[in-house]
This record gives C-alpha cells, sequence and structure tokens, in this order.
C-alpha cells in the first residue's frame, strides 16, 4: 500500500519527517490480514540509530492479538500530523476553485521485530516514559515495588519496527500561487484552534509560505 503522492506534495526533507514523527507520535498501526487487517492505535518513539530509515520503538497490550499476527508480516505505521480545513473563499479567486483539506503524514513500511527478553522490554518501555515524562517538572518514574512492576511489564508486549521505506506527504497548499499560499495561512491563523495554527506554521516552514 503506497501513499498517493503528487510531485508537488512530496517530502525529501528527512528532518522535516522525523520532526512529524516527532511532534506526532500517536501512530495508527496496521498489519495486513485475512479477513481484516490488524489496526493498533499507540505512540510510537523514532531512533535513528544506524538503519538507513531509523527505527521505530513501541509496546502493545499482550492481550492485543495484533503482535501475535505481525512478526512476519509486512506493517505501516501512519503518522498524522496537523490538519486543517482549506476554504476556497480564502483565494484570490474563489469562484475558481473548491474546498480542500490541507494535512501533513508520515507512513513508515517495516516487519515488527517482538521482543521476547523482558530486560529489553523494561529498556524500551523506560524509553518511551524518559520521552514524554522527561521534561516535566516532577516526571513519572518506575517507584513501585519490584513484583508489582514486573506484572506490569509483563502484561505488554515491546517491539521494534525497523523502518524499510519512508513515504511522507505535507499538502500544504504547494499547488497554488504564492499569494492563495499567503491568503490561506493567514486565514487558518485566524480559525482559532490548535492544529489550524499548526498547518499555518508548517505552511510557513516546509512550503516556502513564510514571508
Amino acid at each position: 500500500m503506497s501513499l498517493y503522492t503528487p510531485s508537488h506534495f512530496a517530502v525529501s526533507d528527512r528532518a522535516a519527517t522525523a520532526r512529524l514523527i516527532h511532534d506526532y507520535p500517536f501512530a495508527t498501526l496496521v498489519t495486513p490480514a485475512t479477513p481484516e487487517p490488524f489496526i493498533s492505535h499507540l505512540p510510537l518513539l523514532f531512533v535513528a540509530g544506524c538503519e538507513p530509515n531509523g527505527t521505530l520503538l513501541g509496546h502493545m497490550a499482550r492481550a492485543n492479538p495484533h503482535w501475535q499476527h505481525a512478526a512476519d508480516a509486512p506493517s505501516i505505521a501512519m503518522f498524522h500530523g496537523p490538519h486543517a480545513y482549506v476554504s476556497p473563499s480564502w483565494y484570490a479567486e474563489p469562484a475558481k476553485a473548491v474546498p480542500t483539506w490541507n494535512y501533513a503524514a508520515v507512513h513508515a513500511h517495516g516487519v515488527l521485530e517482538i521482543v521476547q527478553d523482558p530486560v529489553e522490554t523494561r529498556q524500551i518501555l523506560d524509553t518511551l516514559v524518559q520521552r514524554f515524562e522527561g521534561t516535566r517538572e516532577a516526571p513519572w518514574r518506575f517507584a513501585m515495588p519490584e513484583r508489582q512492576r514486573d506484572a506490569l511489564v509483563n502484561a505488554i508486549v515491546a517491539f521494534r519496527l525497523r523502518i524499510r521505506t519512508l513515504d511522507a506527504k505535507f499538502k500544504l497548499s504547494q499547488n497554488r500561487p504564492r499569494e492563495d499560499q499567503k491568503r490561506v495561512a493567514a486565514a487558518l491563523e485566524n480559525e482559532g484552534y490548535a492544529d489550524a495554527a499548526a498547518v499555518a506554521q508548517w505552511m510557513r516552514t516546509y512550503a516556502g509560505t513564510g514571508e
């Protein structure tokens, strides 16, 4: 399954791709299966490492059957960045356009490697906790008794997804005249919700919309 990406929305900037995965780590993990694919929603941590495209670290509940079917099958982790509705009324010539949606997304393709060693599982869990707790004034730590901690760790399955290919699509009005791009970014900043403001910022950063 490839991501439909017209040339003007394609992204070759690896730093931009890594930023989207970092800033929007809550992914949709899909593994094809019959009669229906396995789908899980979970946070994933991108590690550049020594792999050509990097590695994703994550875990899911042991009770989730997804991991039992994913070890030898190709999977896709889909990261959804900021997105917002774009009104044709924001264009210089609104009568010649239709509504659309601006967004940024990354698809990471690979095969899950299930981690069997409880020590490695704990290390991956600690890495994820550090990622999301490390900047807090009073970060949460594993301060519970060892038996309780081990029971919680045994209730999850950690995994790595070594990324074979990355598809990135930033649909940020690059197909519109520059004046329309500026008008869209300004209008989105005034929409009054976080995603719209984020799309405007990404337009200015990655679509050449900045002043």
